[in-house]
């Protein structure tokens, strides 16, 4: 049963590095810290909503940016189980705003010294558990409702990726701005 459940030595150390990285720029991107999280559900700190937008476009045309050069870039889209999104999207947030943090930035916190994410890092393990022994339920009765299976806005739409990826930079520096606009008039 175990012969294959850890990756081979070269891919943990690969994640093992990613990790740390990840970490260390969200520590140095502030995200790891408790008001800064719960400054953006207050709409206070707007640091986590400017990091996941550049992060997203960035991402975006890193990886169509690859595609297109003929790189073998596989995007491991998931299925589009709309009620399974719904939920896992609910106690998502629900998890994020009772703890403050998201699981990247719990991890990092608690890399950082802070204790108080200890009790939400463990319940995220616990939760994942309960997940993974409740999945073949979960996969009949939950993830089947809505499933379009591996749909993309491209696959559904015919048009090309670097639209979409288009009006998401559009969008993200319309938000910046907007951002910067609310940030002058507070001070």
């Amino acid at each position: 049963m175990f012969e294959t459940f850890f990756a081979n030595p070269s891919t943990i150390l690969m994640g093992g590095v990613t990790g740390f990285l990840f970490g260390f720029l969200l520590q140095k991107g502030g995200v790891t810290r408790y008001s800064v999280i719960v400054g953006q559900f207050l709409l206070k700190d707007f640091t986590v909503l400017k990091i996941m937008l550049t992060a997203i476009v960035v991402g975006s045309v890193g990886i169509y940016g690859m595609r297109s050069l003929g790189l073998d870039i596989d995007l491991h889209v998931k299925t589009t189980a709309l009620l399974g999104n719904a939920l896992g999207g609910l106690i998502f947030g629900v998890g994020m705003a009772a703890l403050g943090y998201c699981p990247g930035t719990a991890v990092a916190a608690i890399g950082e010294g802070s204790r108080h994410a200890i009790p939400g890092v463990l319940g995220m393990l616990v939760g994942a558990g309960l997940y993974a022994e409740a999945y073949p339920w979960i996969k009949i009765n939950i993830l089947s409702i809505g499933n379009f299976g591996k749909a993309t806005l491209p696959s559904l739409t015919g048009i090309s990726a670097w639209w979409f990826i288009l009006a998401l930079l559009v969008l993200a520096m319309g938000s910046f701005y907007l951002i910067a606009r609310l940030e002058q008039k507070d001070t």
